[in-house]
């Protein structure tokens, strides 16, 4: 995972859909508008990111900051509920043939595209099966500038085949001759249909991946290479302005298909800013002055003023707000460039991790806001996934020193110069960067940090520009083979100047890859699990990242905000959320 212009007469038109839309609302003197159910209408909600968002067209869309603000805009087939439950949108419902190769998606009818310049009039149409195609197809596309390439590669009938055409036709400098998919099928207006090579337990998941999100040719047609910027969706809000660096703005969508228990329209609030602090502590200090709602993560260096030591009370000083906390499925690495020059030693790698005091990051920087990564990529609180069984890297300085040796660098004699590159992350990421740079000395190892935006971090990492690097990697849906696709070889191109940006570590292991392809085809839960722990233990050995902490979220809400619940994923949904004002 950035001050509002408005006009006067979009405000009104607003409040107005709001009324109409609720039936015999009553306004109050803030303009908000008593709902059905003892809920409230209106009003704006202000997030703050930390970090700078990628893009808004789906395909580029592999960062958690744009997915927060892309979620808004656009709407999934399928996705999680706040239990991480799977759950309609726009597909009502959904069958997998018995022989799992075949997934049948009914969608739903009268679900309206935002008004836009982009279509005849400036009116949105119905959305229907060709676009849901049209946007799948969009993934396979390296033209479109797509980083979700790799999911689907292996896995759907034909995409393997559209993908190296595209490629092909590129590099020939000619179209290429077919860009349909044939594993992407229209049966007819409302029924979609994927055809799989073979069995794919998770591939249901891959229905809430923000590169799926449903887009119509109109909007991609009219506004070309700047269309990551003017996202066109079906989703609860409509998209405004964004201005770099400060802020984007959206507003309800007056259109929107869902509705509540009690029959108000989602959602209930008129407008959605984000704004793009980067600082931790001048974010939290805005909370305090009322200028935003929320404030995700709390600056280390003030976490016991904020929190008990128990770790689940406020203080006196915060005891107004609302305190939401949760075990995160999320980690913190640094990766490593397994196929470059400085790290394609595993001896190293693993001497990397060896020289690293976990507990004292957690106790003196996190404040324990975070768990030992002691185990492997897959954080704790994983469903039916015993991460305990993997065994990881404690801190021990003489193992550590004893791999280096082996590897031919005594006391860290003769090791290359190494860069580690960090995006600022509010802060917290150079605080632990500086630590582990202070732990690695230890070894005889120097480091230089390199602090980068956001975007230009990721595109070096995808195209393997950068030997070390800080990465974490929050769950995309709740299945270990989420986490553990990071390692598999097959997303590795051959051509090492095209992007990898699933296995940035481009680590390969073909027993690791074996005994994952035979879990993916596994139905039965726990065998497959205890395949991924078999296969997990292989890749954790090799190290191709250090392992630093799994994450324990943090959350500050004002006191008004209602309907709003943080999961283990942070996924961040506005459609049911009211203020209380």
């Amino acid at each position: 995972m950035k001050t509002a212009y408005i006009l006067k007469s979009v405000l009104i038109i607003a409040i107005a859909s709001l009324l109409y839309a609720s039936g015999c609302g009553k306004k109050n003197n803030d303009n908000f508008v008593e709902l059905k159910g003892g809920i409230k209408g209106g009003g704006t909600y202000t997030i703050n990111e930390l970090e700078n968002i990628r893009s808004l067209d789906p395909v580029g869309i592999n960062d958690v900051v744009s997915h927060h603000v892309a979620h808004q805009i656009y709407d999934l087939l399928v996705d999680l509920d706040s239990n991480l439950q799977l759950t309609p949108e726009l597909a009502t419902r959904w069958e997998i043939s018995p022989d799992g190769l075949t997934y049948t998606f009914h969608l739903r009818k009268g679900v309206m595209f935002h008004d836009n310049a982009c279509f005849p009039n400036g009116k949105g149409r119905e959305m229907n099966a060709n676009d849901v195609k049209y946007s799948f197809d969009r993934i396979l596309d390296s033209r479109t500038g797509s980083l979700g390439f790799d999911f689907y590669k292996n896995r759907v009938e034909g995409a393997e085949e559209v993908i190296n055409e595209i490629n092909k036709a590129v590099s020939e400098n000619r179209p290429p001759k077919f860009t349909s998919t044939s594993g992407f099928v229209v049966q007819d207006d409302s029924t979609f249909i994927v055809k799989l090579k073979k069995p794919f337990g998770p591939f249901i998941y891959y229905m809430c991946l923000g590169f799926v999100y449903v887009i119509p040719h109109e909007a991609v047609e009219k506004y070309g290479k700047d269309f990551f910027q003017n996202p066109v969706g079906t989703g609860a809000f409509i998209f405004e302005n964004w201005t770099p660096d400060l802020e984007i703005n959206m507003h309800k969508n007056p259109n929107y298909w869902a509705k509540d228990g009690f029959g108000n329209s989602l959602p209930y609030v008129d407008h959605v800013k984000f704004r793009f602090i980067k600082d931790l502590s001048q974010q939290l200090l805005e909370f305090k002055n009322g200028t935003i709602d929320e404030s995700y993560r709390i600056p280390n260096e003030q976490f016991q003023s904020v929190v008990k030591d128990d770790g689940v009370t406020l203080t006196p000083e915060y005891s107004k707000y609302k305190l939401q906390r949760t075990q995160a499925l999320a980690d913190q690495y640094f990766g490593f460039l397994t196929n470059g020059k400085i790290f394609n030693d595993v001896r190293v790698r693993q001497a990397f991790n060896y020289a690293v005091d976990r507990e004292k990051i957690i106790k003196y920087i996190l404040f324990g806001s975070g768990t030992v990564g002691i185990y492997g990529i897959v954080p704790p609180g994983m469903p039916n996934y015993d991460t305990k069984n993997i065994k990881g890297y404690s801190f021990d300085l003489q193992k550590a020193r004893q791999l280096l040796t082996e590897a031919g660098y005594p006391g860290g004699k003769g090791f290359p110069e190494v860069t580690l590159n960090i995006n600022e992350g509010g802060g917290r990421n150079t605080q632990i960067a500086e630590a582990i740079q202070n732990m690695l000395k230890e070894i005889g190892i120097t480091v230089k940090l390199q602090l980068l935006q956001f975007a230009q971090h990721l595109d070096n990492i995808d195209a393997g520009r950068s030997d070390f690097y800080r990465l974490g990697w929050i769950a995309d849906y709740p299945d270990p083979e989420n986490f553990l696709e990071l390692f598999y070889g097959k997303n590795v191109p051959t051509d090492p100047r095209e992007k990898s940006p699933i296995n940035s570590f481009r680590y390969k292991n073909p027993k690791f890859d074996e005994i994952f392809e035979k879990a993916l085809m596994v139905t039965d839960i726990q065998q497959r699990n205890k395949m991924y722990l078999e296969a997990e233990q292989l890749a954790v050995n090799e190290a191709p990242l250090l392992f630093i902490y799994y994450d324990i979220d943090y959350r500050l809400l004002q006191p008004y905000v209602r309907g709003y619940t943080l999961d283990p994923m942070h996924r961040v949904n506005f459609r049911r959320l009211w203020l209380d004002k």
